[in-house]
């Protein structure tokens, strides 16, 4: 029992980014712009290395900070794609951030250790307040979300829209980011945003199944990789990605073997 009451806080942060970057993957992959979550994380993760160097206490403001120059930076992204390769440009954001913060991170005391937990956060010890927070802030995007679905389906999926309608869909999303981020790492937050999503689409092209699908998934996943990762006392968000990632193959595979009998 002690257990579960002990698991019961982890469990209920990987189901509330679940919920929130699996619809931002809905949105990511309809785009075609599929790392734009790890450069925007990576680049959120400047600041969060920043903090370290300069003091805890301005984490979240330059965090902040960087989500914001960061939702700015993407909301060109449709004027940068008839320059170059968005994908491209994407990736080149994305090195550019991991380069800045190992810089920044060498000045540090503790920089491998610190960099391990921008990359791997630390969700296993999330404490009930900082659920809480998520919460508040997740349901608040959410509820943003919903008032503006039309202007913001009709920019992903028909590609009209306001240059202020684009930039606001990132700057939530980036705000999104930074809490996720801090509490769970860049690499469980890039998995929840774009697996879930990915194995929606395996079975369905409209958004709302894909994403129902992608949140049945994910759910189970993270309560399996929880359990499994206290047991065998691995870090949590590795064994997430992992279990997240495999389950995709095994799901790939099975629908190719089911597509290539339906041929014969």
């Amino acid at each position: 029992m002690e257990i579960l009451s002990f698991l019961a806080w982890p469990f209920l942060a990987c189901l509330l980014l679940i919920l929130i970057h699996a619809y931002f993957g809905v949105h990511i992959l309809a785009r075609g712009i599929i790392f734009v979550d790890l450069a925007l994380a990576q680049f959120i993760g400047i600041g969060i290395a920043l903090s370290f160097l300069l003091g805890e206490e301005h984490g979240t403001l330059l965090a902040l900070a960087f989500a914001l120059i960061g939702a700015f930076i993407l909301s060109l992204s449709k004027r940068v794609a008839r320059l170059v390769n968005i994908e491209a440009f994407i990736g080149v954001l994305y090195i550019f951030s991991v380069s800045a913060a190992i810089l920044i991170l060498d000045k540090t005391p503790h920089g491998l250790e610190e960099f391990k937990t921008i990359l791997n956060g630390n969700i296993i010890w999330v404490t009930p307040r900082e659920v809480f927070s998520t919460f508040l802030l997740y349901a608040a995007v959410g509820a943003l979300h919903f008032f503006l679905r039309k202007q913001f389906l009709a920019l992903t999926f028909e590609g009209r829209g306001t240059i202020f309608a684009e930039f606001l869909f990132f700057a939530t999303f980036a705000l999104v980011l930074v809490k996720s981020v801090r509490m769970a790492g860049i690499l469980q937050v890039f998995s929840f945003l774009v697996i879930p999503a990915l194995i929606g689409r395996l079975y369905s092209t409209k958004p709302f199944m894909i994403l129902l699908i992608g949140w049945i998934v994910g759910v189970l996943i993270t309560i399996a990789g929880i359990a499994l990762s206290y047991k065998v006392d691995a870090p949590t968000a590795p064994v997430i990605v992992a279990g997240l990632a495999l389950t995709f193959f095994v799901l790939l595979i099975i629908k190719a073997v089911l597509q290539k009998e339906k041929q014969i």
